[in-house]
């Protein structure tokens, strides 16, 4: 039986934490951070989980995370 293929577009977006939960890196992050309020960029210093009827279909896209 062949090998299954990692979607490369999924693992540069998605991992898994330590419990096998998905999880996404925040997003504006990029640039004009400074201004942004000191709440806002400490919120998008935290990882975000991905709902779990989503996270069923992201795991089959990375199958060897």
């Amino acid at each position: 039986m062949p090998k299954q293929k990692t979607k490369k577009s999924a693992s540069k977006r998605f991992f898994f934490s330590s419990t096998g939960k998905v999880q996404r890196r925040s997003i504006g992050q990029a640039h004009f951070n400074g201004l942004d309020s000191g709440n806002q960029t400490r919120k998008k210093h935290n990882d975000k989980q991905i709902h779990p009827h989503d996270a069923g279909r992201i795991s089959r896209l990375l199958p060897y995370a």
